[in-house]
């Protein structure tokens, strides 16, 4: 009996010793934000779990800030300006990652120069149907059909509200949809305009998720300035000390024509938006993907859109003359990736699917890399950057 009370004991002090230390070390894992610690250990198993539980439960670390915050200030060449605002650093959180403004404070602590929230539509809505995010590992991409699940305008807001008092100096978007039930799109836009003003220092017009049916058809030119003018006549009627610029977010997917319409609108005064994302996801998919997701409908984000979208930043500052400013998205995880959008034409970069794969410790990876190229291409700031190779890129795909 002895014997049995002593063994019974030695594997529960054995269980909570083992418990304690692997706790210990993910605890010590986490708080020094170490990269290989999270490739190796953290992230293999996450993987484990499902997609959009892991998203959750991402986005709700960030939320409660349970990931260390940046104390080291960002290197001096990193320093830019994105429309009339100046940052520490170039790379933002694109939206889709917190869909509804819960995490602002505890991604910007975390190192990005600018946060995305949404895309917000007016009413609630759950969105399309589970599962709806896919994991393409080998190809380090994603597959999400999410269809604008959100919390609402309302209820947004609210948060957003709170945000705001309590930490002014953050640069914050807020990237615009419509409701699936929504007839006049421009509508729900509008709203959004209306609702958002006080506390967006920029919107983002988001016509080109492919995840909303025919919301893709906007992007086409008589549509498109229908669109934008009844927005920026929205803006144009808010109080003039808070106008935020308005940015215009396209697809990757987009034929020379349709680039072409795409410049033509946003060159009339009526349609003049203040910058363009670029880009949302793409429906293409390429013979070279290995993973078994492969085929599943939605938008792939993440390393097979790198070079697709690069190619058509270069090709819309090349057209507009590098007049509208852009913000670079798809398939960022280096600085390289982050580097080659810059030269292309990018004023500024947001990342997600890196952060999926690599966690918080890719937000410095990622800007460290940045400045060293920086320097060791002869640039002192990203605005010196901006553009240098755009004119060949947008040759290398004609």
């Amino acid at each position: 009996m002895r014997q049995k009370l002593t063994l019974a004991y030695k594997l529960k002090s054995t269980a909570i010793v083992t418990t304690v230390g692997v706790g210990a070390f993910f605890g010590i894992g986490v708080y020094r934000n170490e990269d290989k610690f999270y490739d190796k250990f953290l992230m293999p198993i996450v993987q484990l779990c499902p997609p959009e539980y892991c998203h959750r439960l991402a986005v709700l670390g960030f939320k409660y800030k349970l990931f260390p915050r940046q104390h080291q200030p960002d290197s001096e060449n990193l320093k830019t300006k994105l429309l009339d605002f100046s940052l520490s650093n170039p790379l933002g959180i694109a939206a889709g990652f917190d869909k509804h403004g819960e995490a602002v404070d505890g991604l910007s602590q975390s190192g990005f120069g600018f946060v995305e929230i949404g895309s917000v539509t007016p009413e609630p809505q759950p969105g399309n149907d589970k599962p709806r995010v896919f994991r393409l590992i080998e190809d380090k991409a994603i597959i999400n059909r999410y269809g604008f699940n959100s919390d609402g305008h309302d209820a947004v807001l609210e948060r957003l509200l709170k945000l705001k008092k309590s930490n002014a100096e953050i640069v914050l978007g807020v990237n615009l949809g419509k409701n699936k039930t929504t007839e006049i799109a421009h509508d729900d836009y509008v709203k959004g305009i209306d609702k958002f003003a006080s506390v967006a220092d920029y919107f983002v017009v988001n016509i080109s998720s492919p995840n909303t049916a025919g919301l893709r058809n906007l992007q086409q030119a008589e549509n498109l300035q229908l669109l934008l003018r009844k927005v920026i006549e929205a803006r144009n009627k808010l109080d003039q000390a808070k106008r935020p610029p308005i940015l215009l977010k396209v697809a990757p997917d987009l034929t020379d024509s349709d680039v072409q319409d795409i410049v033509s609108v946003i060159s009339k005064k009526e349609c003049r938006v203040d910058g363009l994302l670029i880009s949302n996801t793409t429906i293409e998919r390429s013979e070279s993907l290995k993973s078994k997701d492969k085929s599943e409908t939605g938008g792939l984000s993440g390393a097979p859109l790198g070079s697709r979208s690069t190619k058509m930043i270069a090709k819309i500052y090349t057209a507009t003359k590098g007049q509208v400013p852009i913000i670079g998205i798809g398939g960022i995880f280096n600085g390289q990736d982050a580097f080659d959008k810059i030269v292309a034409g990018a004023s500024a970069v947001q990342i997600y699917t890196s952060l999926i794969y690599h966690g918080p410790p890719v937000i410095q990876k990622i800007k460290k890399e940045l400045s060293n190229l920086l320097a060791a291409n002869g640039y002192e700031s990203v605005e010196m950057a901006r553009g240098k190779q755009a004119k060949i890129i947008a040759k290398e795909t004609k």
